[in-house]
């Protein structure tokens, strides 16, 4: 399920070991927050690999040169409520210029179809490339609708990151968003009858805020 084309795996030492960390169901609140928080991070400098620079004039110590910078401002990390609000704060380190947008949207028990409940992006979208974070992409309802939703605002470019995928998920992206590359820490074995994935890490929305 690899495909360099669609999927990138983040396979990082670093990366893969804190992941394995907040799967133990025996993680704490607290651990799992700050572990979220790491890893994003490290996530962040895969997803933002070609972002684009520009070059300015500086002056270094001993000459001037034409420097290469990026502008923060240009990219906007758009947030599926809950899950994704947890990469926030270690993507905001790297990139701290990025403006925040939130799609809210849950998931129908019976259905598990999602529904939207609010939606917010900032302005002038068709200037910026978005990333969409959200901790899961199991059946990919959610993430479909999300960027279907975003789409609407004319990103110049859409990416989408995830702590885990599954082979299902990724198959229901890939038809309905060919162009959006997925980027995950792992791509695990299915989904449960429940529409978890399995080997997984739970309900990521609950141990972030420790609501189960």
């Amino acid at each position: 399920m690899n495909n360099p084309n669609f999927v990138h795996w983040i396979d990082h030492p670093l990366v893969q070991h804190k992941l394995s960390l907040m799967r133990n169901k025996n993680a704490s609140t607290n651990s799992f927050r700050t572990l979220l928080n790491e890893l994003s991070t490290l996530m962040a400098y895969e997803v933002t690999r070609d972002m684009e620079v520009s070059y300015v004039t500086i002056e270094t110590p001993l000459e001037t040169m034409q420097a290469p910078c990026i502008d923060g401002k240009k990219l906007a990390i758009i947030c599926i409520l809950r899950g994704g609000t947890g990469f926030l704060d270690g993507m905001l380190k790297i990139v701290p210029g990025a403006r925040v947008g939130h799609v809210g949207l849950y998931r129908d028990p019976h259905t598990l179809e999602s529904v939207e409940y609010f939606f917010k992006a900032p302005q002038n979208m068709h200037e910026r490339d978005a990333i969409v974070v959200d901790a899961m992409l199991a059946t990919g309802n959610s993430a479909v609708a999300a960027i279907t939703r975003i789409k609407q605002t004319q990103p110049k470019s859409i990416k989408f990151m995830c702590l885990l995928a599954c082979p299902e998920g990724i198959s229901n992206m890939r038809e309905a968003h060919p162009d959006v590359h997925i980027y995950t820490a792992a791509i695990d074995r299915q989904l449960n009858e429940d529409g978890y994935i399995l080997p997984g890490l739970g309900d990521a929305g609950d141990r972030i805020f420790g609501t189960k």
